[in-house]
C-alpha cells in the first residue's frame, strides 16, 4: 500500500465544529495519524456532518478542565508534529495549549489555531458562530448580485446561505499554512505558530470582487461584460424530463461550436452563432433565448449534456441536487468527489470525498469515525515516548516558507492563477505566461500579483524556444488546459519532465480527468451545478441560481496551492516529484461539507433559497432599525434571548417560526448598538451585516493587511484584498504589484540570456513587450 506524503507525522485535533476538524481529517487522508480529543460526551457539535469530520482519527475524551486530563493533553502536544484548535481567543492559554507554550516545550511543532477572530481583532471576545463571522465579512449579499455586480437590490432582503463560507476558506488557508510551515520545517528544522482567524481567510473568497483599480472603470453606456452573462448563450434551459441545463458558451468560438452543431441554418443566419452580434443586438437576443428555450425543450437535459460537451466541444452541465451528486452522478465516485465509507452509528455513508489528487502519495481514508473514547490506552501509551526533540546544529537563514521556489503558470481565468498568486506570497518566484488569444484579464492585478508577466506565443518556433527555456529547471509547473491539451501544444508532463525532472506538475479542471465529465471544457458556475450548490442557492422547485461569487474557482485554487506544497515537502523528504490535480466538482462537495453526507434515514432539509434568512430564531439574520444584522445563540438559550429582548416567554412548545416572528418585530424597533447592549449579559454574538465595499474602508482589515492598496506600475492605485495566512516564522507577505500584462516580457528574456533577441523575436511575433497598442484589459470574459 502506498504511504501517504504525511505517513509519519502525529496531528493533535483539539479543535471543534467544522474548520478545524476538516483540516485534521484531510491531513489524516494524507497520510498523519491524528488523534482526536473530545470532552466528555463528545464534540461539541452534535452533527451527522462528524461521519465526515471524524474519520480515520483515533478518539480519547479528555476534561481539560482536570488538572490530570489537562497535562495529557500537553503532554500529547509535546509529542506530535501538528496541533489544530479552534478555542476562542485567550482560552488555550488557561490549559496551558495556547501556541507560544506549545512552541516552547516542542520547537518542531506547527501549531494552528482557526479563532472565529484573531487574538488582535476588537471582536476577539464574540462567539463566532458561522453566520456571525459571515456576516462581519459581508458574504451575506441581496437578491440580484452577481459577479458584475455585488450592491444588488437593497430595497430586499438579504440571503441567507446555509454553505459555511467562512469556515470553508478557513478549512483552506489553514491546510496551505500548514503545507507552508512543514515545508520550512524541513528546510530549518523548527516549528512555529500559525494564527488565522476564519474572518481574515473569508478575504479569500472575496478576492478581486470588490477590487478597485483604473481598470475597473465604471463605463458609460451599456456594460459589455453584463451583457454577456445576460446573454442566451449563458445561462438556464429546461429540458423535457423538467430538468435543468447550465448552458455555459463564454467563448465566442463556443457559441459557433454550438451554432454549428445545434442550430438551424436559419437560426445561424439570423446571427445566433455570432457572439458580436448577440452582444449588441438586444432583439437578437431575446429571438435567441425563445428559441433556444424551444429547442432544449425537445430532449431530456441529461442528454443535451452529453450532447453539448461531447459533439460540439461546448459547454454545458446538468442542474443537480447536493443529493443527486451524492447518490447518482457517476463522475462524483470516478473522481473520487464523493466516496463510501460505512460508520458506526450512521452505517453505510456517501460522503465527501478528496479535495486534491496526488499521483504518487494519492489520499486515502485511513478508517471510519472511530467510537468516543476507543483509543484512550493506545494514546496515552504515548505518553511514555520521547518528546520531539529540537533541531540540532546552526539553524539555515529562512525568511519565507518557499523562497527559492520557481513557479511557471500558464493558466488563465481564476483558479490557476489564484494557486500561482498564493505559492508568490508564501515566497515564490513566479513567471505568468500570457497567451496572445488570452483575453481575460479583468482580475489581473490580484491573480497576478507578485508574478512577472510575459506575453508569449508558443505556435511560434521562436515562442516554443522562449517557453522551453522557461520551464528549465522550474519547481512548479501550473495549467488549466482541458484533458489533452497540454500534452498536444508541447506543455505535457513528460516534456516538462524532461526539462525539470523535479518539478511538480499541477493540473486544474472543472471536473477531474476522470470519468465522462474528464475532457470536457467548464466554468465556475458548472462546478455549482452539478454538486448541487446551484439548486441550493435557488431552493427546491426553482430555477437554479449561479451563487455570485466564485466559491469554486478561488477554492480550486486555495487547494491546488495546498496540493503543490505538499508534493514539495514530499519531495524534500524522497527527492520524488508528483503531479497534483484540483477540480472545480472535487471543491464543490467539500464547500458543502456539513451536507455532502447521505446515509438510510438521512434528512436534507436545510435552509435554502432566496427567502432563506438561518437555520433556526436564535441563528439568523435580522432587521434592525438601522440595519440587519446577524444573531447567534445555541438553542437552548432561546429563552433567554427572547426575555432579553421583551420578546415574551418562550415555553418549549413555541414554534420556531412563531418565535422568529416575535422576535423580527422586536428587534425591528432597535437599533443593531441596542440590541447587542440588550444581549451583553450572555454568551451570544450579535453583528451587523456588513457591506463588502464599506469592508475595504474599514480600519481593522487595512491594519491587518487584508486589504491593500498599492501602485501598479503602467496602471495605477490598485485596491485588493491582501494575504490572510498568518505564520510566525516565515510570515507570509503582500507580493510586488503586477503591471500591465506582458511587462515584464523584455525583462524575464533578458535573464534568460535573450536580450540580444527580443526585438527579432517580436518581430517575428514570438513574444510581446506589453499588450497591442490601443488595447485594454478591462474585460472578464470575452
Amino acid at each position: 500500500m502506498t504511504k501517504g506524503a504525511l505517513h509519519g507525522l502525529t496531528v493533535l485535533d483539539l479543535s471543534h465544529y467544522l474548520a478545524g476538524p476538516t483540516v485534521a481529517m484531510i491531513l489524516g487522508d494524507l497520510g498523519a495519524e491524528v488523534i482526536r480529543v473530545d470532552p466528555p460526551g463528545g464534540p461539541r457539535w452534535q452533527h451527522p456532518s462528524n461521519a465526515i469530520l471524524q474519520r480515520g482519527k483515533k478518539s480519547i475524551v479528555l476534561d481539560l478542565e482536570q488538572p490530570d486530563d489537562r497535562r495529557a493533553a500537553q503532554e500529547l502536544a509535546a509529542r506530535s508534529d501538528i496541533l489544530v484548535e479552534s478555542f476562542r481567543p485567550g482560552r488555550a492559554r488557561r490549559f496551558g495549549l495556547d501556541g507560544a507554550t506549545t512552541c516552547a516545550r516542542n520547537p518542531r511543532l506547527i501549531h494552528l489555531s482557526l479563532p472565529g477572530f484573531a487574538p488582535d481583532d476588537p471582536r476577539a471576545d464574540l462567539p463566532a458562530w458561522e453566520g456571525v463571522v459571515t456576516a462581519a465579512a459581508g458574504l451575506y449579499l441581496y437578491p440580484d448580485c452577481s459577479p458584475m455586480d455585488y450592491v444588488g437590490d437593497r430595497s430586499a432582503e438579504p440571503i441567507y446561505n446555509a454553505i459555511p463560507q467562512a469556515s470553508a476558506m478557513g478549512v483552506m488557508v489553514g491546510l496551505h499554512s500548514v503545507a507552508a510551515a512543514l515545508y520550512a520545517r524541513e528546510r530549518s528544522g523548527r516549528g512555529q505558530h500559525i494564527d488565522t482567524s476564519l474572518y481574515e481567510a473569508a478575504f479569500e473568497l472575496i478576492g478581486a470582487s470588490v477590487m478597485r483599480s483604473p481598470t475597473r472603470r465604471t463605463q458609460s453606456g451599456p456594460n459589455p461584460a453584463k451583457a454577456i452573462i445576460d446573454s442566451p448563450q449563458l445561462g438556464h434551459y429546461r429540458g423535457s424530463d423538467g430538468e435543468w441545463l447550465e448552458l455555459c458558451l463564454f467563448q465566442d468560438k463556443h457559441l459557433e461550436w454550438f451554432g454549428r452543431e445545434f442550430l438551424p441554418d436559419e437560426w445561424v443566419a439570423d446571427g445566433m452563432a455570432d457572439a458580436e452580434r448577440m452582444l449588441t443586438d438586444p432583439a437578437l437576443r431575446e429571438r435567441a433565448r425563445e428559441r433556444f428555450t424551444e429547442l432544449f425543450a425537445t430532449k431530456p437535459a441529461r442528454e443535451w449534456e452529453r450532447l453539448i460537451n461531447d459533439a460540439s466541444g461546448a459547454s454545458a452541465a446538468i442542474c443537480q441536487s447536493t443529493q443527486d451528486w451524492l447518490r447518482h452522478d457517476e463522475d462524483a465516485r470516478a473522481n473520487q468527489s464523493v466516496i463510501e465509507l460505512t460508520d458506526p452509528h450512521l452505517g453505510a455513508t456517501a460522503q465527501a470525498g478528496y479535495p486534491i489528487k496526488l499521483s504518487e502519495t494519492p489520499l486515502s481514508v485511513q478508517g471510519p469515525r472511530r467510537l468516543l473514547d476507543a483509543d484512550r490506552d493506545a494514546v496515552l501509551a504515548r505518553l511514555g515516548e520521547p518528546e520531539r526533540q529540537p533541531h540540532e546544529g546552526p539553524e539555515p537563514a529562512l525568511r519565507r516558507a518557499l523562497e527559492g521556489i520557481r513557479v511557471l503558470d500558464t493558466s488563465q481565468v481564476l483558479a490557476g492563477p489564484t494557486t500561482s498568486r498564493i505559492l508568490a506570497e508564501y515566497g515564490a518566484e513566479v513567471v505568468k505566461v500570457h497567451s496572445f488569444e488570452d483575453r481575460q484579464l479583468g482580475m489581473h492585478t490580484y491573480t497576478n500579483s507578485g508574478k512577472r508577466s510575459v506575453m508569449l506565443n508558443i505556435k511560434t518556433p521562436g515562442g516554443r524556444t522562449v517557453f522551453d527555456r522557461l520551464a528549465t529547471g522550474i519547481d512548479v509547473f501550473v495549467q488549466n488546459f482541458s484533458r489533452g491539451v497540454a500534452e498536444r501544444i508541447g506543455m505535457g508532463l513528460d516534456h516538462l519532465r524532461s526539462l525539470s525532472p523535479g518539478v511538480v506538475y499541477a493540473s486544474i479542471s472543472a471536473f477531474g480527468y476522470d470519468g465522462y465529465r474528464g475532457g470536457w471544457r467548464g466554468r465556475e458556475q458548472l462546478g455549482q451545478a452539478i454538486t448541487g450548490m446551484q439548486v441550493r442557492f435557488s431552493g427546491p422547485g426553482n430555477e437554479p441560481h449561479m451563487g455570485p461569487f466564485a466559491y469554486c474557482d478561488y477554492s480550486t485554487g486555495n487547494f491546488a496551492a495546498f496540493g503543490v506544497i505538499i508534493a514539495l515537502y514530499h519531495r524534500l523528504r524522497t527527492g520524488r516529484p508528483q503531479s497534483v490535480h484540483a477540480s472545480l466538482s472535487a471543491t464543490g462537495s467539500f464547500l458543502q461539507l456539513p451536507f455532502l453526507l447521505d446515509y438510510e434515514g438521512a434528512t436534507h432539509d436545510e435552509p435554502a433559497g432566496p427567502g432563506a434568512k438561518g437555520s433556526g430564531p436564535v441563528d439568523r439574520l435580522y432587521q434592525a432599525a438601522d440595519r440587519w444584522l446577524y444573531l447567534a445563540a445555541r438553542p437552548e438559550e432561546a429563552s433567554a434571548v427572547a426575555q432579553a429582548l421583551g420578546a415574551g416567554s418562550t415555553d418549549p412548545g413555541v414554534h420556531d417560526t412563531a418565535l422568529s416572528e416575535r422576535l423580527a418585530a422586536r428587534i425591528n424597533g432597535l437599533t443593531v448598538a441596542e440590541v447587542t447592549q440588550a444581549l451583553r449579559h450572555l454568551d451570544v454574538a450579535v453583528h451587523a451585516l456588513e457591506d463588502l465595499d464599506a469592508l475595504m474602508d474599514a480600519d481593522y482589515p487595512i491594519k491587518k493587511g487584508l486589504v491593500i492598496t498599492r501602485s501598479h506600475p503602467g496602471i495605477g492605485d490598485v485596491t485588493v484584498a491582501g494575504p490572510s495566512a498568518r505564520l510566525t516564522s516565515t510570515p507570509v507577505r503582500p507580493t510586488e504589484p503586477v503591471g500591465p500584462p506582458g511587462s515584464d516580457t523584455r525583462a524575464v528574456l533578458t535573464d534568460l540570456g535573450l536580450g540580444a533577441d527580443v526585438d527579432d523575436l517580436i518581430g517575428a511575433n514570438a513574444v510581446r513587450d506589453g499588450l497591442p497598442a490601443g488595447s485594454e484589459f478591462i474585460g472578464l470574459f470575452r
